[in-house]
Parts: C-alpha cells; sequence; structure tokens
C-alpha cells in the first residue's frame, strides 16, 4: 500500500512553476477586474438613467379652463406645442399636452358657439364650433408660475 503523504512535505498537486514545466498557476484578476468594470458600467448606467428622470419634467399639462366673455382662457403648466386648423363655422387647435374631456358654450355677438377640449393619442383637442364661421386669435404668456394662453373668439367677416 503506497502512502498518501508526500515525503518532501510539500502538497500532491503541481506548484505551478512555468520554469520546472508545470501549469501555470491560477491568476484570478482578470476576471475580477472584468467583474469590477461591469459593475462600473451598470452604476453609471443606473445613475444616468435617475438623474434623467429626475431632471425630465414630463409632459406639458393643462390645469385650468375658464370661460370669458370674448373666448377662452387655458392655463397650462409650462408652454406647449400647437397646431390649428380653420373650416368653415369651426375652429380647430391640437395641443400637446395631457388634460381631462371639458365642454361648455359662450355668447360671441348673440351667436353661440360650442367649445370642447378632449384628450387625444398626440395631445389635446381643442374644438370650437358655431353656425357661422369664426375668427380666432390667441395669444400665450408665461405668468404665475404657468402659462396661460387666451382665445379671443368672433365672427370672421366675410
Amino acid at each position: 500500500m503506497g502512502v498518501t503523504r508526500s515525503e518532501s512535505g510539500k502538497h500532491s498537486t503541481a506548484t505551478g512553476d512555468p520554469a520546472a514545466g508545470g501549469p501555470a498557476p491560477y491568476d484570478p484578476r482578470p476576471r475580477l477586474r472584468l467583474r469590477f468594470f461591469a459593475s462600473l458600467v451598470l452604476i453609471g448606467l443606473l445613475l444616468g438613467l435617475l438623474i434623467g428622470r429626475l431632471v425630465d419634467p414630463g409632459p406639458v399639462r393643462l390645469e385650468a379652463v375658464q370661460a370669458l366673455p370674448e373666448g377662452l382662457q387655458l392655463r397650462f403648466d409650462r408652454e406647449p406645442a400647437l397646431h390649428q386648423e380653420y373650416l368653415d363655422g369651426a375652429f380647430g387647435m391640437l395641443v400637446q399636452a395631457e388634460g381631462w374631456d371639458q365642454q361648455g358654450e359662450l355668447r360671441i355677438d348673440d351667436m353661440p358657439v360650442r367649445w370642447r377640449i378632449q384628450p387625444s393619442e398626440r395631445g389635446l383637442l381643442v374644438n370650437l364650433v358655431a353656425v357661422r364661421a369664426l375668427r380666432v386669435q390667441w395669444q400665450g404668456e408665461e405668468r404665475d408660475g404657468g402659462w396661460w394662453m387666451v382665445l379671443e373668439v368672433s365672427p370672421a367677416t366675410p
């Protein structure tokens, strides 16, 4: 029966001395270096996403609608992008903002004008409809920590 312990006092596995012809020793540093840099990249990505969320103001929101004797007054939290269009007896405006469904009626020179604000996929649709053709002028200004838009409605002159 052979003896299980080494007589030279050394372990039975190779020491990894490349000069003596043995295998190279296992070096864990390249694997740890890869893990370290991968974790730095992951932490940087997560911090970037967090800062992006904090800095991004989010979508523009409609805060209030008020009917005026000459038209409508809309209050947003900041200035939205607008696109407007005229049809016979109607005015439509697409406001890139979020809001809720609202409607009402105005009287301009004894002419009833129905207005409606409704959300859509691309933003808020502001519609003004009357029997006769309308002329709508809008003005916007920033005040009191918000952006105010006034739609002045009048009958179109031929």
